[in-house]
């Protein structure tokens, strides 16, 4: 099991209809991000810089480079772009974090 984290931005004014969102995500997502090799995940708002900190964790055989092709990723993305800041193909604008300390 691998430790992964990135962050995005949420648009200013958007914190209650993105906690929204997720609070009724699409049981067919959650499945593909299972199936993917995803679990244990979760995103933050760091509500003073409207950075979201997502946090999950990849199985050793995780297929999540072929999330992006899934049509439901997709959709979804399609869905999200109004209230998040993306790139042009509708996925969010991710960074990669750089693991600094864990302690179990």
């Amino acid at each position: 099991m691998k430790r992964n984290a990135f962050a995005m931005r949420l648009r200013p004014g958007c914190e209650a209809e993105y906690k929204k969102r997720h609070d009724e995500i699409w049981p067919e997502l959650k499945a593909e991000l299972r199936k993917a090799g995803i679990s244990n995940y979760t995103i933050y708002l760091d509500s003073k810089t409207n950075t979201l900190f997502a946090y999950q964790y990849l199985a050793s055989d995780a297929a999540n480079d072929e999330l992006p092709s899934k049509e439901i990723v997709k959709k979804w993305w399609h869905m999200m772009k109004d209230i998040m800041d993306t790139n042009l193909d509708e996925s969010p604008i991710s960074d990669n974090l750089i693991e600094m300390f864990h302690m179990d």
